[in-house]
């Protein structure tokens, strides 16, 4: 399953981009998951994603939680607790 996945703030500043496609394997099913198969490419992508870090999740721009199942091209969007306008 192929989805679009954007970053805002200061996480798009660590990871160096502010969006990507990304084809997910079968047995990613939930954001949560997406948050550790991205956390897995190491580096910069482990530090910012890292499980102590306060990051907010959003499922086509309805904000979630880890354990919501992600859907055939969806959108799923990481961003730091506050944000600028």
């Amino acid at each position: 399953m192929k989805i679009s996945l954007k970053y805002f703030a200061a996480l798009r500043e660590a990871v160096g981009t502010g969006h990507e496609q990304l084809e997910l394997a079968p047995e990613v099913t939930t954001v949560g998951q997406v948050r550790e198969l991205l956390r897995a490419r190491g580096g910069v992508w482990a530090e910012a994603l890292a499980p102590e870090r306060a990051v907010r999740m959003a499922h086509n721009q309805v904000m979630c939680g880890a354990d919501t199942p992600v859907l055939e091209a969806a959108e799923v969007a990481f961003f730091p607790p506050v944000t600028g306008g």
